[in-house]
């Protein structure tokens, strides 16, 4: 009977994994950043596990935020081996206990008692533009930050209740408290930074994945195709076609690429094939090979 040796990771899947692991710390350190920085100085308790942290260090101001972040994460850790085993954690385990340790470690470097600035408006902008660049990045490599994702995950097994409700209702809860404990206005500051978090996470990501497709219809592919193969190293595809006022035989090029070379693809053809008609448009969204998987 034949055993099948693991297999012995190529120089390839170890940058892909070095690649991983960099973008993950990079997304949990930019959130870290707008939770000690921006969120914690002016109360902002959006939801979540950082506005649980916001509003317990407040209840019991021996402790930071940081230290309630590790003790919120580590029983939704718990919970999560509890209902959901090991295995299906993943990456969620390193997230929760690596954005604790980046909080932590931005209140010991920057220990702040006041907030920034005194424009309130401004310092909201930050505390949601900062986490929801970090989320999307996470969320766009295929991991999660952890903390209220594994609450997500249980309910998401165990009940037929719409994960985005209860997560909406959680977080509303939140900030009704912290509208409770610090005062009207901040609740309401609380509530526009809940609102704008996803729309901000939404577009954060289509911008990461923004790419540029374009077409190109020409009586002479051969110079296009070599610079799209040779210059830019993307593929392409290519038919034939016939225009429909002059009959005369054209080529249609379509590829996909990304802001830069569809730049250098537009100056291209513009200088070597001005009758050639172009056009570009973007998606934020494209699967398949040298792209997103399946």
């Amino acid at each position: 009977m034949l055993h099948l040796l693991p297999q012995r990771p190529t120089k390839k899947m170890l940058v892909e994994d070095a690649k991983f692991f960099a973008l993950l710390n990079l997304g949990l350190i930019a959130t870290a950043l707008g939770i000690a920085l921006f969120k914690t100085p002016n109360h902002f308790a959006f939801g979540g596990t950082s506005g649980l942290s916001i509003i317990l260090s407040s209840l019991f101001p021996q402790w930071n935020v940081g230290f309630f972040m590790w003790i919120v994460n580590a029983i939704l850790v718990l919970l999560g081996f509890a209902f959901l085993g090991v295995r299906s954690m993943g990456w969620t385990i390193y997230s929760s206990f690596a954005l604790s340790f980046f909080v932590s470690l931005c209140e010991r470097i920057w220990p702040l008692t006041a907030p920034l600035t005194h424009d309130v408006f401004l310092e909201l902008c930050y505390a949601v533009i900062l986490p929801a660049v970090g989320s999307a990045i996470v969320f766009n490599i295929g991991a999660s930050t952890g903390g209220t994702d594994i609450v997500a995950m249980i309910l998401h097994k165990y009940t037929s209740l719409e994960i985005g409700r209860a997560l909406l209702i959680s977080d509303l809860a939140i900030v009704l408290v912290g509208a409770y404990l610090y005062g009207p206005a901040t609740g309401l500051y609380c509530i526009l930074g809940m609102v704008l978090k996803t729309t901000v996470v939404d577009s954060a990501i289509e911008s990461i994945n923004l790419r540029k497709v374009c077409t190109v219809v020409t009586t002479n592919p051969g110079p296009v195709r070599d610079f799209i193969v040779k210059e830019l190293n993307r593929s392409a595809t290519e038919e034939r076609a016939e225009g429909a006022y002059s009959h005369e035989e054209k080529w249609v090029l379509m590829t996909v690429l990304t802001r830069g070379q569809a730049q250098h693809l537009r100056r291209f053809v513009r200088r070597n094939d001005p009758h050639a008609f172009i056009t570009i448009v973007n998606s934020s969204e494209i699967v398949g090979k040298g792209f997103r998987s399946i």
